[in-house]
């Protein structure tokens, strides 16, 4: 505990860009899967909780990174080890590609294409992910994951890239969109917290994930929280 909440409190770093896993209201509470999860740690560890809301990915790994929060949750990525620890991942996420109906792409694999633009969220992992593995198509970043589709209209970009449950959600509600079949990544969503916090604090992480895995008790929060098609890690 005291490594993991020196001054009696859990800090976490709260990042709405993944609506799968968290949710900001109007009025700047926040809710969902992650927060049940930081809640069921506090209460494990017998302190408060408190939220550090941040827009994206990026601002929470920096967070976490520079002691501004204990922990936060994140896909894993090997871009982001530098100074934070990961647990196992608890939740498994597909990354996947949108097209517009009338685009003549069919499959993964002609979406890497020199004519193409992929839009993405700056520094989510698909965007690490892509930078690694496309080598023709460009990718034009934004700066969260709510502004990937209306970007990619706006732009009149061939393909947009983000968590298979975000697009689903823009595809229904502004039309003419299909989702390509398959995924092009699986993402490994995990707890991080700082590598400096030693390994027994690490250790103790990881086997809360797994206790919360193993009883149940994750399976209900994802259930709780309307997490979808959300794959539980093994």
């Amino acid at each position: 505990m005291s490594a993991l909440a020196p001054d009696g409190r859990l800090r976490a770093a709260i990042n709405p860009g993944n609506a799968v896993l968290a949710r900001r209201a109007a009025d700047g509470s926040v809710s969902g899967v992650s927060v049940d999860i930081a809640a069921a740690l506090a209460h494990e560890l017998g302190v408060e909780v408190t939220h550090l809301v941040v827009d994206s990915a990026r601002q929470a790994v920096e967070a976490v990174r520079h002691g501004q929060a204990d922990i936060g949750f994140f896909a894993v990525d090997p871009e982001r080890g530098q100074g934070i620890a990961f647990t196992p991942p608890y939740v498994l996420i597909e990354g996947c590609y949108l097209v517009a109906n009338t685009s003549p792409i069919r499959d993964l694999d002609e979406v890497d294409d020199a004519a193409h633009r992929v839009v993405t969220a700056t520094a989510s992992a698909y965007d690490l992910f892509l930078t690694r593995h496309l080598r023709h198509a460009r990718i034009v970043r934004v700066p969260t994951s709510q502004e990937v589709v209306p970007q990619f209209i706006a732009q009149g970009c061939e393909v947009a890239a983000g968590v298979r449950q975000q697009l689903e959600a823009d595809r229904q509600r502004l039309g003419g969109l299909r989702l390509l079949d398959g995924a092009f990544m699986t993402i490994g969503q995990a707890i991080g917290t700082s590598a400096d916090k030693g390994v027994e604090a690490i250790d103790a992480l990881s086997a809360f994930v797994d206790g919360l895995k193993r009883s149940g008790a994750l399976a209900d929060i994802l259930r709780r929280n309307g997490a979808g098609a959300v794959t539980i890690a093994p």
